[in-house]
């Protein structure tokens, strides 16, 4: 069973607390962080409380648009990206798993939107990310 975790407000998500709570996947949240925080893609983490799901969750943004949601499990964590219905062409020929482009065909979309999620537990599993984060970016 799935448990997500970072529920308690007055616990920030420090390195110690994502260290613990992602174990042997917080090398791959770090070398995501990192990759996507340095010059070449210049995005943005930003950590906050939200009441309503009562968790903590990363918003990671490149200037005023937010480019994935990430939220922290019992040893991993999701990415998810959101795309209109237009984009699913694109994204069925983005070099990424297949298993990825097969979940996002079945999930209906919510409202406009069909969200795109990503579990990751190793640092082989953020390759398809970064490529994900590569066409959001460019989106006009």
């Amino acid at each position: 069973m799935e448990t997500r975790l970072l529920r308690e407000k007055d616990i920030l998500p420090t390195k110690e607390v994502l260290e613990n709570a992602l174990g042997g996947s917080y090398q791959a949240f770090d070398d995501l962080m990192k990759t996507l925080t340095d010059i070449k893609y210049s995005l943005v983490p930003q950590w906050n409380y939200y009441r309503d799901g009562k968790t903590w969750l990363c918003k990671v943004c490149y200037k005023k648009k937010t480019i994935f949601w990430l939220s922290v499990w019992d040893k991993f964590f999701k990415i998810t990206f959101y795309f209109m219905e237009k984009h699913s062409a694109v994204i069925a020929g983005l070099d990424i798993d297949k298993e990825i482009k097969e979940n996002f065909n079945r999930i209906k979309p919510a409202g406009k939107l069909i969200p795109l999620t990503i579990t990751i537990k190793n640092t082989d599993q953020i390759k398809d990310a970064i490529r994900i984060v590569e066409y959001k970016k460019n989106l006009k």
